[in-house]
């Protein structure tokens, strides 16, 4: 996914967010911080297939929103 090209948004009451990070290169660092643990506690999924279902499932889009909330919360706690 090019982020800078496809940014994926989520509506809530009425407002219009961004899903994640503003730049490619802080996707790249929150996907390497949540994709693995994704991949293993969904078997039949893969975090790149949430990425696409999230254009068109609001339902998707709050699920990657709570996965990159997780992965800014690591950031956060990494670096201090």
């Amino acid at each position: 996914m090019k982020h800078a090209r496809d940014k994926l948004y989520m509506a809530s009451n009425g407002i219009v967010q961004p899903i994640g990070p503003a730049t490619d290169e802080e996707w790249a660092i929150f996907i390497s911080l949540v994709r693995d643990e994704y991949d293993r506690l969904h078997p039949d999924d893969t975090f790149d297939d949430l990425k696409r279902r999230a254009r068109f499932s609001k339902e998707d889009q709050g699920i990657l929103r709570d996965w990159m909330a997780t992965a800014a919360q690591r950031v956060a706690a990494a670096t201090g």
